[in-house]
Parts: structure tokens; sequence; C-alpha cells
């Protein structure tokens, strides 16, 4: 079993001091940003909120919708006779579960493009 190459403890000190210094170092590129009618603050915070917020739910519809084809397809091989109406209410509950993911899209684009207060 090979050993890591640092001592225990080292790399969280590592990474608390990497985190410390982008910290300290905040303001500084804060106060040395040029003053003006820019789009404020906010903007970069909604971007991260949009791009944050479609990945969890384009990821989240996709397993919502991958256990709703799942349990469908289960369905229609345990009742052949029933398929019709399995693929119907499947089909409902797809775009149903899609619509939440549109939802956050637009939501997303309306918080980039929205013009935020200075």
């Amino acid at each position: 079993m090979r050993t890591p190459p640092y001592k225990e403890g080292q790399s969280v000190r590592r990474s608390l001091f990497f985190t410390l210094m982008i910290v300290v170092a905040m303001p500084g590129i804060a106060l040395a940003a040029e003053p003006g009618g820019g789009e404020g603050w906010l903007k970069p915070f909604a971007a991260i909120a949009a791009g944050i917020g479609m990945g969890l739910a384009a990821g989240l519809c996709g397993l919502g919708q991958g256990r709703a084809v799942a349990g469908a397809v289960d369905a229609m091989a345990r009742q052949p006779g029933a398929a019709g109406r399995i693929q119907t209410a499947m089909t409902i509950g797809l775009a149903l579960i899609e619509s939440l993911a549109l939802y956050v899209l637009v939501r997303g684009v309306l918080l980039l493009f929205v013009k935020w207060p200075a």
C-alpha cells in the first residue's frame, strides 16, 4: 500500500490556506473595479444561480423521467393489454416532468437578462 506524498493534515491546511487567500483578496478585487453604471453586483450571482438551477433541474428531471419510463415499460410487460393506457399516462407524466425543467430554464433566462440595479 502506497503512502501519500504529503503528511497527514497537510492537504487540509493547504486548501484552507488557499481559501483564506481568496477571501482576503476579494475586497481588493472589488475595490480595484472601476465605478460606473454597470449592471450591479447581482449579475454574476444571477448567472451562477441560473446555471446551478438548470443543472439541478435537468439532472433530477432526467432521473425522474428514467424512473417513469422504467415503471411504464415494466407495467406494459406485465399487462400488454393495458399498454395503450399506460403509454398515454406515461406521456402525460413525462410532459409534466419536462415542464419543470422548462420553467427553470425560463426563470434562468429571466435572471440573466433582467436589468439589475447598480
